[in-house]
């Protein structure tokens, strides 16, 4: 199935897709990336993302965001944006849905306690562990493991981040199999994907933090384009209520970050005038960035958020549990994989081996919150039956 003809001849096409590692027919009334999203709002992965923590930890309120909701989230502001710069909506959709299917439990405190435990078997990096999920764990076919999709998508997964000079060990031996070009620049569909994601972060922490009473309006007025949106929305009504406030304020945020992101975009494109998709992985620098005036803006708000938000004495308590608890976990199922439930024990090989920290990396970091809390729970109380 071929796509629009109203795509930018820079956008990705699905008549040029280099297909997927299995080949397999077309779908009737879906395009290969609409296909890809569907597979990765069916798998397990997305599922569990529900329960997996955004910055608290999911049984903390029910308002806060999640894995899931950010990705949501994510979803939407790319596909806006992949709409105004006339790019493939599919596959930025279908990207921004899978970026976080990796995560470990307790957002980031879960990742570094995994990487730290598992450091001398090659450490844990939650992209390298999104394409894992995509491309192995997830076991729904009879023909091949993972999701098997098209290779665009795993391209812009692989290269969330940008170019890879020194790819983690699971993206080097995937690649021996699948190039995915990992030396140059995803598709302009990808990088729409990743920034839409920085966009969703400092939007929803911004709303959480405040709704959590971590900062107030008060503390957030002097942050750069943050300070504008607050002063707008306060205009718009003089007698708001804070809850109304909050959420004028931070949309105005996500709008002027979005504008930004697209008017810088647009003045890339025009001055690397790509014929085609391949000229914008090509290129020397991304097509897909912010201004530098917003750059500026973005980094006070990332330091605002890890001084008042991240490291907030609240939040250090709960990241230092969450990071004992995964720990803890790895600790105990590497050294002993009989502890481990059957499919995953038979596959953990030796205790102590590299084997066994891949398989117990896995199996933690497919984990929820209050799957993490449970089976902690049942491997050390010896109260709680197993």
């Amino acid at each position: 199935m071929s796509d629009a003809p109203s795509l930018a001849r820079y956008a990705v096409r699905a008549e040029t897709s280099r297909s997927r590692l299995h080949p397999e027919p077309d779908a009737i009334g879906r395009g290969p990336y609409q296909r890809d999203r569907d597979r990765i709002i069916h798998s397990s992965a997305f599922r569990k993302l529900q329960y997996k923590t955004q910055v608290f930890v999911n049984h903390e309120g029910d308002f806060y965001r999640t894995r899931l909701t950010h990705s949501i989230e994510v979803a939407q502001i790319a596909r806006s944006v992949a709409r105004a710069l006339a790019l493939n909506e599919d596959l930025t959709e279908a990207l921004a849905l899978a970026h976080d299917l990796g995560h470990p439990p307790f957002g980031h405190a879960g990742e570094e306690a995994l990487a730290q435990a598992a450091r001398p078997f090659g450490g844990f990096d939650h992209n390298a562990q999104s394409l894992r999920v995509v491309t192995l764990l997830e076991s729904r076919y009879a023909a091949f493991d993972g999701l098997n999709l098209t290779w665009e998508t795993l391209e812009g997964l692989a290269k969330h981040n940008g170019p890879l000079a020194r790819p983690p060990a699971y993206v080097t031996d995937y690649d021996a199999r699948h190039k995915l070009d990992l030396g140059t620049h995803a598709s302009a569909e990808a990088q729409v994907a990743a920034l839409a994601d920085d966009i969703a972060y400092h939007g929803h922490d911004l709303d959480d933090g405040l709704r959590a009473e971590l900062f107030d309006a008060g503390d957030i007025g002097h942050l750069p384009l943050v300070g504008a949106a607050l002063a707008e929305a306060r205009r718009a009504s003089l007698d708001m209520p804070p809850p109304r406030l909050r959420h004028e304020t931070i949309r105005r945020v996500i709008d002027a970050l979005v504008s930004d992101l697209i008017a810088e975009t647009k003045n890339r494109i025009a001055a690397l005038d790509p014929a085609d998709a391949d000229a914008i992985r090509h290129a020397r620098k991304p097509v897909v960035a912010f201004s530098p005036r917003c750059n500026d803006a973005n980094r006070a708000i990332r330091e605002f958020l890890f001084a008042r938000m991240y490291r907030h004495w609240r939040v250090n308590r709960m990241t230092s549990k969450a990071r004992k608890l995964t720990e803890g976990l790895f600790r105990l199922l590497h050294t002993d994989p009989g502890l481990l439930p059957g499919e995953w024990r038979a596959r953990a090989g030796e205790a102590g081996s590299a084997r066994a920290a891949m398989i117990v990396t896995d199996y933690i970091a497919g984990m929820t919150d209050r799957f993490a809390m449970d089976e902690h729970r049942r491997l050390t109380d010896i109260s709680v039956s197993g």
